[in-house]
């Protein structure tokens, strides 16, 4: 396999077109259905290796200390588990995916970071084996490392790949943060709804449970609901802040995504069945063998 010294990757945001919470787990998480799509809107990531084993962020993020960064952990999880502690890399990040929005954008960070610095390092483990690590960083990042639109059932890592129509999204971010944590921590979380299945939801579309609980406690998000559902159907993605609306064509989202009020930011993207980080050429690029 060629060897590399720098990498330049990007890192998809996601949409939950749906999500629902069907139980809580003994060990506190929860599980869930969930429906994911890639977006054409990325982050970017370059990778540079360094024979000292430091692993150094070029491009620290504002509001993310080092021990909350994904892409730290991601990093150093890739390094204790091929024994690897004599290399490391030195990370650039153009960031683009708001922080707290539902995107995915820390998760996807992370995903691409492992599988980034797998080809760097050679450290030559597969799709599967970089997803059951990514399943220790958080629930979102199996499905970054994946690659395609997916049903995901148990904390989000459990995937079924799917197709999904390529729709084009506005995509509408208040301004503020939503704090995962508070979300699945708290009460009033709707945690009982029943089991359904992808096929249903393909075909009559769904909802996502923590949308009431949210627009609760963060009214920004009740606001850009509001805003965007009088043009077409909008939701919550994730616990949020994010929300969207499809459309089917891009210049129906743009002539919306003009009208778009000062108090909001947002932009519009095409969802993607195949991400960004494994279209065609990266993924013969990182896994020539196969080892998908």
């Amino acid at each position: 396999m060629i060897r590399f010294n720098h990498l330049k990757l990007p890192a998809p945001a996601k949409l939950n077109l749906m999500l629902n919470i069907i139980g809580r787990r003994e060990d506190g998480y929860h599980n869930l259905q969930t429906l994911y799509q890639f977006l054409d809107f990325c982050d970017e990531l370059a990778f540079t290796s360094r024979l000292d084993g430091e692993i150094k962020l070029a491009t620290p993020m504002e509001g993310v200390s080092p021990s909350d960064n994904l892409i730290l952990s991601a990093a150093k999880l890739l390094q204790d588990e091929c024994g690897v502690e004599f290399l490391g890399a030195t990370i650039k990040v153009t960031k683009r995916i708001p922080i707290g929005a539902g995107l995915g954008g820390g998760s996807s960070n992370a995903a691409t970071t492992l599988v980034g610095l797998n080809q760097l390092w050679q450290t030559h483990l597969t799709i599967g084996q970089l997803q059951r690590l990514g399943a220790t960083l958080g629930a979102d990042v199996p499905i970054f490392i994946h690659g395609h639109s997916a049903w995901a059932e148990g904390i989000g890592d459990e995937l079924t790949t799917v197709t999904i129509p390529e729709r084009w999204y506005v995509v509408v971010s208040p301004q503020c943060q939503v704090l995962t944590t508070r979300i699945f921590g708290h009460v009033d979380l709707i945690r009982n709804t029943p089991p359904t299945t992808v096929d249903i939801i393909l075909k009559n579309g769904g909802t996502n449970d923590c949308q009431p609980l949210v627009s609760k406690l963060y009214p920004k998000v009740q606001e850009a609901l509001e805003w965007l559902d009088s043009f077409a159907k909008a939701q919550m993605t994730g616990t949020g802040s994010s929300v969207f609306a499809s459309f089917t064509s891009r210049s129906e989202a743009v002539k919306v995504i003009q009208k778009l009020p000062e108090r909001f930011k947002g932009f519009i993207s095409r969802g993607l069945n195949l991400s960004p980080l494994h279209q065609a050429g990266t993924v013969l690029l990182l896994f020539p063998n196969g080892r998908l």
